[in-house]
């Protein structure tokens, strides 16, 4: 585990304090599991991006390819 030093807003250690005293959590889990909640969402964030660059590259084939098979389904 790696030790980390960490400044936090007045606002946003006072809301971590009164909710880690609630929850009866070390404050150290609450900002752990934080920190890997925001990263497996920051995680999709940039999946979403790169499959959207994806698809755009790829449109104009797919498209290609469906219309071959439109043409392909309606001579049979």
């Amino acid at each position: 585990m790696k030790t980390l030093s960490l400044k936090l807003d007045d606002n946003i250690f006072t809301e971590t304090e009164t909710i880690t005293t609630s929850l009866k959590q070390a404050r150290n889990r609450y900002i752990n599991e934080a920190v890997h909640i925001y990263n497996m969402f920051n995680k999709r964030r940039i999946l979403k991006s790169k499959l959207a660059i994806e698809s755009n590259l790829t449109s104009k084939d797919s498209l290609f390819v469906l219309r071959e098979f439109e043409k392909f389904v309606d001579e049979n």
